[in-house]
C-alpha cells in the first residue's frame, strides 16, 4: 500500500469538516456590507477569492493558533478581498477601512449562523447518497458552540450520527484529542474512519495525527501538497465512495 493511498472500500466511517465542506459563508450579505466602500464584485468572484485565501490562512496558523480567534478572521477576510481580481481592488488603506467596518458586523453576537449558512452545491445530494451507501457520518468542526443548531436549522443534522463541536468539547483542530473524542462517539475504528474537510492545517495535519485517513477539498486546485489526495467538493467524493461499494 502507497503511503497516502486510502482503503476506500474499507471504509465505514466518514468525518466531515462544516465549514466550506457542508456549508458557506453567506457570500450575497458579505458583498453587500463591502458594496457600500466601493469594493465593485460578484459573488462568483468573493467565492473564488475565499478558495485562494485557504493555503495561506492554512500556512499561518501555527502562528495564528485558533480558526475561531478574530484575528485569524480578520486575516481571513483580508485575504479573500485581496485575492478579489485587481481591477476591482481598492488600496490597503481601503482594505484596512473595509475590516475595521465590517468584521464587527459579521462576527456580532448571533450572526455566526447567519454568516455560514449557505449549503454548498451537491451537498445534501452527496450525504443522502453517502447515507444510503451505509456510511456511518459524523461533524468534526472548529466552532463556537452554534454549529449543530446551524446545520440543525439547515436540515441537515438528520444525517449525522454526532455534531463534534470544538468550542462544546474544549479541543480544536488539529489537536487528535477531537477527533478521538468523535471515533468514541461514533464507536469508530481509526483505520476504518476517513475525514475530509478544507483546511491541511487543521483537518489533514489532524485526522493524520488521530491515525484517521484524511481528502483535502480543494475545488480551484489552489493547494500545492502532494502527501493527501484531493477532491473539488462534497458531490465528487460521495460519487467515488459510491463506485467503491458496488
Amino acid at each position: 500500500m502507497e503511503k497516502n493511498s486510502i482503503p476506500y472500500k474499507d471504509i465505514k466511517t466518514i468525518f466531515l469538516d462544516a465549514g466550506n465542506t457542508l456549508i458557506s459563508m453567506d457570500f450575497s450579505w458579505v458583498l453587500r456590507e463591502i458594496e457600500p466602500f466601493g469594493l465593485a464584485c460578484t459573488v462568483e468572484q468573493l467565492q473564488r477569492a475565499e478558495a485562494a485565501a485557504r493555503p495561506v490562512v492554512s500556512k499561518e496558523l501555527e502562528r495564528l493558533k485558533s480558526t475561531e480567534s478574530e484575528d485569524t478572521f480578520s486575516f481571513y477576510v483580508k485575504n479573500i478581498l485581496e485575492n478579489l481580481p485587481s481591477t476591482t481592488l481598492p488600496g490597503d488603506e481601503t482594505i484596512d477601512h473595509i475590516l475595521t467596518s465590517i468584521l464587527p458586523v459579521l462576527r456580532s453576537p448571533g450572526h455566526a449562523m447567519r454568516l455560514w449558512s449557505h449549503i454548498l452545491p451537491g451537498v445534501p445530494e452527496a450525504l443522502h447518497l453517502l447515507s444510503s451507501k451505509g456510511f456511518q457520518l459524523a461533524v468534526v468542526s472548529n466552532s463556537d458552540g452554534s454549529i449543530e443548531k446551524g446545520l440543525s436549522d439547515l436540515g441537515l443534522s438528520r444525517y449525522f450520527k454526532a455534531i463534534i463541536d470544538s468550542h462544546v468539547i474544549g479541543y480544536e483542530k488539529p489537536d487528535p484529542r477531537l477527533f478521538k473524542h468523535a471515533l468514541k462517539i461514533c464507536g469508530a475504528d481509526p483505520n476504518l474512519t476517513l475525514h475530509i474537510g478544507d483546511m491541511y492545517h487543521t483537518d489533514i495535519i489532524g485526522a493524520k495525527a488521530a491515525g484517521i485517513h484524511a481528502i483535502l477539498l480543494d475545488p480551484y486546485q489552489d493547494w500545492n501538497v502532494v502527501d493527501c489526495p484531493k477532491q473539488p467538493d462534497l458531490i465528487s467524493f460521495a460519487n467515488r465512495m459510491a463506485t467503491c461499494c458496488n
